[in-house]
């Protein structure tokens, strides 16, 4: 019998740690409680995530935790079958193994939600992406993809997608809003490390911190390695917990967004932390990527920055009532349009289009 529910795999919903997946997950889900519908999110049990669980329990879903594909199917298969809609996110382990199984077993509409669509179509170019297969994408009833813009006419094109949808990241709303905290940084950045960000962080964090010493700077997030200089202005935080962020950004005179190398070649691919930051009403300093200003225009909601120069002139010269009037528009732009809700509404407009379609999954035979 036919259920309600909607079956997302994913990376995480329940550790945050080293990994951006779980707060826009978290985002989504909670948008979907909001609007009534019930969800299950199957986790893999990974040893890293069960040391740094920032939400074991949560209260706007039922979470599920499998330690392998066999349990997966034992525990959970009836449910999978039986789901309203049933959604496969990027970098699920033993992705391409899991997707055979649930294409095969799926009766509802099954989609795909690309949380790194730009990393993932460049795996997919040089055969090695490990979660996802070239044949497996047009065999997908909808692809939700982090990236925008020509992206999704390459998905349709080139990978047969059948209803590629642009779907950014978003922000919980009700977790993400301005907090009275004293200032501590003038300039801050919220990371894991990755070895293509770092010259960015170089240029337009480090060489600013060591031209500007009289003010302070932040890096939060894990693994970066142990032989990176720091100047002393410069304070490292191994890890800030989601219910931290508001508190954090709002410490931060400006925080800084950098992008990854595939995703700015992409263009039309805004992080979770962007949003996060301007809901929480706090000014970004950003590298430039095309689609950028569709989204936050410059200067009026946001600033850009190509290189250290840029960003010491911006903490010198830039007023505090400039920095509020900036901080502001940005965040009226994201309440707006960018978050859990308003995706979850594009997402459950899209399922309901697919039952008045009425339309079959491709045979799974096909993708094979």
């Amino acid at each position: 019998m036919r259920c309600d529910d909607i079956v997302v795999l994913g990376l995480s919903l329940s550790s945050s740690w080293g990994n951006g997946h779980a707060t826009t997950w978290r985002a989504l889900i909670r948008g979907l409680a909001e609007l009534g519908q019930k969800v299950l999110f199957l986790e893999r049990d990974q040893p890293w995530y069960a040391a740094n669980r920032d939400l074991p329990v949560p209260d706007f879903c039922e979470l599920g935790l499998y330690g392998s594909r066999a349990e997966l199917y034992s525990r959970y298969g009836s449910r999978i079958a039986e789901a309203r809609a049933v959604l496969c996110g990027s970098y699920l382990p033993e992705g391409i193994a899991v997707i055979d199984d649930i294409l095969a077993l799926v009766r509802g509409p099954c989609g795909f939600y690309d949380i790194d669509t730009p990393v993932t179509v460049a795996a997919l170019a040089r055969k090695d992406c490990d979660y996802l297969a070239a044949r497996q994408i047009r065999a997908f009833d909808f692809y939700l993809s982090f990236t925008g813009g020509p992206m999704l006419g390459l998905l349709s094109d080139r990978y047969e997608a059948r209803r590629p949808v642009a779907f950014h990241c978003a922000v919980d709303a009700e977790r993400y809003q301005p907090v009275a905290v004293p200032p501590r940084w003038d300039l801050g950045y919220l990371g894991t490390f990755s070895a293509d960000r770092q010259p960015a962080l170089e240029r337009l964090l480090l060489e600013p911190a060591r031209r500007l010493p009289q003010c302070r700077f932040v890096v939060a997030g894990p693994q970066y390695p142990d032989d990176i200089a720091w100047p002393a202005n410069v304070t490292r935080i191994a890890h800030v917990a989601p219910a931290e962020h508001p508190a954090f950004y709002a410490a931060q005179r400006f925080t800084l967004n950098i992008t990854r190398a595939d995703m700015i070649a992409a263009g039309w691919s805004p992080s979770v932390r962007l949003f996060e930051a301007a809901a929480c009403a706090t000014p970004i300093i950003s590298d430039d990527w095309p689609g950028l200003t569709d989204l936050l225009p410059a200067p009026t909601a946001i600033l850009i920055a190509e290189d250290s120069d840029a960003v010491t002139h911006i903490l010198r010269h830039v007023s505090d009532t400039a920095r509020r009037r900036m901080a502001a528009e940005a965040r009226s732009i994201v309440l707006k349009a960018h978050t859990g809700q308003a995706r979850a509404r594009v997402l459950l407009r899209l399922l309901d289009a697919l039952a008045s379609a009425s339309v079959p999954l491709m045979p799974v035979s096909s993708v094979r």
